[in-house]
């Protein structure tokens, strides 16, 4: 419970950190950027990297040490309710469409950021790691950063670009969907193998038990009944005892949040009525506190010794390359026409969000250092900044119009 005298500054620093949201997105936005970004965006310049920087004494006044434990709980909810809402709002329909091109698309833009990340991280293990930390643990962790895609940036640029309706917003939103899937799956198993020797449980143990816990999720599915809005209340009592589960288990209750979203079973009005009652808080007050507190975990100032910049650069230029060619080459060996392809490769750059909460899973951890974490966070803004300007030039998105075909809406 919050101290009665620490409540007012609890309460201004929510107040600052939506506010300043609210105009960095609104901001974004007319410049033709998805507004999430400019709310990343927000909570980075809240942190040390900006407003601790021409302002130290009164950043240290609104975001002293001992408030932010706080703030960090708040986030962490904002991050269940987010990730809860992604599980939900995944039309598992993109799937079919286009399949075969998605799935080799997704696997490939996969792969090659991920084999790359992990050489990567080999290279960069005993300058960059903390001490400790395994080399399997560490290489394993940033080639799954490497290879994430955010579904959710990715879906709101699709939208406002208006290729939703087109064959490479299919494409690319199954592609995505698949990867979002795939990503978080791996990254159970690389916390389940980290989580057994952290709670001193036998590896079998660890994945006997996510073995047993998915298994009981698949059940869940086949004998729940279709959601209908009365029910909603259930679905977010199992979304919180899932993410209980996953955190006991060792993966991560953001995990089972996602999870749960995925598996439980949905209409059309369910989805809609959780995201009109989920997303507005979330987006406006949670998402926000998490990219406060992500801002205050950041420090651009680590990066600028010669050695950090030219990590961060080589991180940044694999990164891009991986993503890129992995979906561009497998959707031209698949029959997709060049500037589609190089379209799709662009998009699949995109990481936002998502990248975002894998880094602080690990930095929470102790996967990886506040350098890394810093140089990652850069990488993350970087990849989804440049996602819409480059698809403005290779694509010609302005001159599209709009026909979104998702039965659901995505949050932000």
């Amino acid at each position: 419970m919050l101290d009665v005298d620490v409540l007012p500054l609890f309460l201004l620093q929510i107040s600052v950190v939506a506010l300043c949201s609210q105009i960095l997105g609104r901001l974004f936005r007319r410049i033709g950027q998805p507004g999430v970004v400019g709310e990343i965006t927000a909570g980075i310049a809240l942190g040390p990297s900006l407003f601790g920087w021409l302002a130290p004494t009164l950043h240290r006044a609104l975001f002293p040490e001992a408030s932010l434990g706080s703030l960090n709980l708040i986030g962490q909810l904002g991050l269940i309710l987010f990730m809860f809402l992604v599980g939900m709002t995944l039309n598992v329909q993109h799937l079919k469409e286009h399949r075969a091109i998605a799935l080799a698309s997704s696997v490939s833009s996969i792969a090659v950021p991920f084999i790359s990340g992990f050489f990567l991280a080999v290279f960069l293990h005993r300058a960059l790691s903390l001490p400790g930390v395994p080399l399997f643990s560490f290489a394993l962790f940033m080639a799954v950063c490497m290879s994430i895609t955010a579904f959710p940036v990715l879906a709101r640029i699709l939208q406002e670009t208006g290729l939703m309706g087109t064959r490479l917003g299919s494409v690319a939103i199954a592609s995505a969907a698949i990867g979002d899937v795939a990503g978080w799956l791996i990254l159970a198993a690389i916390l389940a193998f980290s989580a057994g020797a952290v709670q001193h449980r036998s590896l079998s143990v660890t994945f006997g038990l996510l073995a047993a816990y998915i298994a009981a999720m698949i059940i869940l599915r086949l004998r729940w009944p279709r959601l209908r809005e009365v029910n909603l209340a259930a679905a977010l009592i199992i979304a919180i005892l899932s993410s209980v589960a996953t955190e006991w288990i060792g993966v991560h209750a953001l995990f089972g949040a996602f999870f749960a979203g995925v598996m439980i079973r949905k209409t059309v009005a369910s989805v809609e009525a959780a995201r009109q009652m989920i997303e507005p808080l979330t987006t406006t007050i949670f998402l926000p506190v998490f990219f406060a507190i992500t801002g205050l975990r950041t420090r651009f100032g680590l990066l600028l010794e010669k050695e950090a910049l030219s990590y961060t650069l080589m991180i940044l230029a694999v990164a891009v390359a991986g993503k890129w060619l992995g979906a561009m080459l497998a959707a031209r060996s698949m029959g997709m026409g060049a500037r589609e392809a190089n379209a799709l490769g662009i998009l699949m750059n995109a990481r936002g969000l998502v990248e975002l909460v894998i880094l602080s899973i690990g930095f929470d951890l102790g996967l990886i250092s506040q350098t890394v974490f810093s140089m990652m966070v850069l990488m993350a803004l970087v990849t989804t900044f440049m996602t819409v300007p480059l698809m403005h030039r290779v694509y010609s998105v302005g001159c599209r119009p709009g026909s979104p075909t998702e039965s659901y809406t995505v949050p932000k």
